[in-house]
């Protein structure tokens, strides 16, 4: 049995409904966190919209207009995770706007390093919970996706998982079905893809940590501004 009980994991809701009860799609992330809890990982939530969290592209907003910013709470716990996973509903097709905000103000801490020089987001791996009513799982996964591998969270092979109903106004995940059952929790596809998302974050997460992060030969960027510019200062390398 692999010991994962020094993995943290951070699950970052960014719902729309102000109550984090009201949530559809926490109750998705709450299957994704299960499995982590059963097999020693911490686990924490954080529903954005508990907090006073500006938009913005800067660690601390309140030095730039915005009276209130609890952003800098928030980014210790993400500093601490190893695993950060990003819930979001869908609305036209696309990931919510506190999703949005998430992201800004994760590209926000994108110049601070680790001690190898690397961005402080190497050695994290990131993977996404989408809930809706109508088409968009994918492209909302391809966004969030590549937004954290940019910033430098390794991705593992299938990140995502998600459900949505039938097109049109209709119960959300977790509703009360005719049956008396919950809605989208007998989804086979949606079961599936959360128990491999989930497991393949804790496998990479493993791999990572044991092996202390990435090399920082190449990618040091506390290097490059000191002068090493890893070949690319001869000619013959750009030839």
């Amino acid at each position: 049995m692999t010991d994962y009980t020094d993995i943290k994991a951070l699950f970052l809701n960014t719902s729309l409904k102000k109550q984090p009860s009201e949530s559809h799609t926490k109750l998705l992330m709450n299957a994704s966190a299960k499995i982590m809890t059963d097999n020693g990982v911490n686990v924490e939530f954080v529903h954005m919209l508990s907090h006073n969290i500006p938009p913005g592209i800067y660690p601390d907003m309140t030095e730039h207009g915005w009276n209130t910013d609890d952003w800098p709470k928030v980014w210790e716990m993400v500093k601490a995770a190893d695993i950060l996973v990003v819930g979001t509903p869908l609305w036209l097709g696309e990931e919510s706007s506190v999703c949005r905000v998430l992201i800004e103000r994760l590209y926000g801490m994108s110049g601070e390093l680790n001690e190898k020089g690397q961005s402080v987001f190497y050695g994290k791996t990131a993977g996404c919970v989408i809930t809706g009513n109508e088409d968009g799982i994918k492209h909302a996964a391809m966004t969030i996706g590549y937004a954290m591998s940019h910033l430098g969270f390794t991705i593992p092979p299938q990140a995502d998982c998600g459900w949505i109903g039938e097109a049109g106004p209709g119960p959300s995940y977790g509703d009360k079905a005719d049956d008396g059952g919950r809605v989208g929790y007998e989804n086979e596809f949606t079961q599936r893809n959360t128990t491999i998302m989930t497991w393949n974050l804790m496998h990479l997460t493993r791999i990572l940590k044991d092996a202390h992060g990435y090399s920082n030969r190449g990618n040091d960027r506390s290097a490059w501004e000191a002068g090493a510019r890893f070949g690319f200062e001869n000619p013959e390398y750009r030839s």
